[in-house]
């Protein structure tokens, strides 16, 4: 193999240099790529994360938990490079975006036990509003919406 820098590349190839912001993922793709995280590892129990429904906004937003749902996430370079900061419940929460309904859902001791599998946790994403999209309402909402701006 000849060594060439890129500017000779550039007279003898089509070169592209990859920009990193332009590869953005979808709120869908980053959900999925969470789920696949998980499934990687379908039978590892996580811990769960204690009464997020009774904590004040703050302290919930601040909950976070070594070995939850949460850390997987974190732990997965390509979702940190997008852009997730932490594995704190709203870092998350905001990422990827969720409701607070669809975050007790995935991480609450109440529902879940204090530990869930990872498997477990992958169909509860899948099974988000934010993962499949928006609902038959808001796609026809958005369809009227789009037809009456046309028309003015």
């Amino acid at each position: 193999m000849k060594h060439q820098t890129v500017e000779q590349l550039e007279t003898s190839a089509d070169v592209h240099l990859e920009n990193p912001l332009a590869a953005r993922l979808s709120p869908r793709e980053r959900l999925e790529r969470w789920a696949a995280a998980l499934e990687r590892e379908p039978h590892r129990r996580l811990n769960t994360l204690f009464e997020t429904e009774h904590t004040d906004r703050i302290s919930r937003h601040a909950m976070r938990c070594d070995g939850s749902p949460l850390s997987v996430a974190f732990a997965d370079p390509v979702l940190r490079t997008e852009g997730l900061d932490n594995d704190t419940y709203g870092a998350v929460q905001s990422f990827f975006r969720l409701t607070d309904a669809e975050m007790h859902r995935i991480t609450c001791y109440c529902l879940n036990g204090t530990k869930i599998s990872a498997e477990a946790t992958a169909r509860l994403l899948r099974t988000t509003r934010s993962y499949r999209g928006p609902g038959l309402m808001e796609r026809a909402f958005s369809w009227i919406g789009s037809r009456l701006a046309r028309s003015t």
